[in-house]
């Protein structure tokens, strides 16, 4: 039986060899049903996906279909844990392999602290996030930091080839998919194929400024949760382009588990988003980094405003969007 697989599986917290996928997936054997990870498998006429569908391919998230026909639902066999818990286990299941993309904040400083993989901060000379992860860095002990410096002429260039790839071409998507591109390039280019990100934290934890808006945090964290497929897709997309690929610990199904069971009303406390993630930060790094509250990796990374120079340098001095369309016209025309 030949077999392709993207990603990597495990069950009950071990990680599957490929020998162990390959039983799994034979002999009508149920084990990959309960299988948890972040996998794309191909095998005979049978195709299957983590199940929120973090690695991309042909099938549904969750799923195993062969010949057409769904076989069985993809849902992780995982304990009740705590958030702590949770967090970590996620974080090591991740750590045998790849680069943290680092911007400081707390979700990627977390999951360099615990990983202890090396982090990569890209930016644009003098960004907020170079140097406040540097200050980071130092506080949580990372033991291998790399400042990757962007240089300004680089951005349109690699603006038109993730458009070529990103499902949502926004002023927004675009600059969050070029500031990912240098992170991939720099992992491809150090011999690793994942990375490491804090995707899914702001959604699970209610870390967007709308959460210390009035209104149902409960129906905030469903609609963005609803929302990450989208971003999954851009990130991906984006990584594939070097041959990476996103890894996401906290949207493993043990933490998904843990945070949903928390009261949405907790994830805002005296105005600190994301407080029950902090908490946990706070207990594997100093409080001072755990309780930072950073710009958005666009916006930290300088790229966004290096995008803005850009379009009004092309005459859309009041629509960034409007420059956007004109590179799409220019690689598809």
């Amino acid at each position: 039986m030949s077999m392709k697989i993207t990603g990597w599986i495990e069950h009950g917290g071990k990680i599957l060899s490929d020998e162990e996928i390959m039983n799994a997936t034979g002999g009508g054997s149920p084990l990959l049903c309960s299988c948890g990870g972040e996998f794309y498998i191909e095998w005979d006429d049978c195709r299957a996906r983590d199940h929120l569908g973090i690695i991309p391919g042909d099938c549904p998230p969750g799923k195993i279909v062969c010949d057409g026909k769904e076989r069985c639902s993809i849902f992780p066999e995982i304990p009740d844990l705590s958030l702590d818990d949770a967090i970590i286990q996620s974080i090591r299941l991740r750590s045998d392999e790849g680069v943290v993309a680092f911007s400081g904040g707390v979700d990627s400083a977390l999951v360099a602290a615990v990983s202890d993989r090396p982090a990569i901060t890209v930016g644009i000379s003098g960004c907020h996030d170079i140097i406040h992860s540097k200050e980071v860095a130092e506080l949580a002990g990372l033991k291998s930091h790399t400042i990757c410096e962007i240089e300004t002429d680089e951005i349109e260039p690699v603006l038109k080839k993730v458009l070529r790839v990103i499902p949502r071409k926004t002023p927004l998507d675009a600059s969050i998919a070029a500031t990912l591109f240098f992170v991939a390039r720099w992992a491809s280019a150090n011999g690793h194929k994942r990375i490491l990100a804090g995707q899914g934290a702001d959604e699970l934890f209610g870390g967007y400024a709308r959460y210390l808006e009035p209104g149902d945090p409960a129906e905030k964290l469903k609609t963005d949760f609803e929302g990450l497929s989208v971003q999954s897709k851009r990130d991906q997309a984006v990584a594939s382009i070097h041959g990476t690929y996103v890894s996401c610990p906290y949207l493993d199904m043990r933490v998904v588990r843990a945070s949903q069971a928390l009261p949405p009303g907790g994830m805002v406390r005296e105005g600190i988003r994301k407080y029950p993630l902090r908490a946990v930060a706070a207990s594997h790094m100093p409080e001072e980094a755990a309780f930072y509250s950073k710009k958005a990796m666009q916006y930290g990374s300088g790229v966004w405003k290096e995008i803005q120079r850009l379009a009004r340098k092309n005459g859309y001095k009041n629509s960034v969007q409007r420059y956007i369309d004109q590179l799409i016209n220019q690689i598809n025309p």
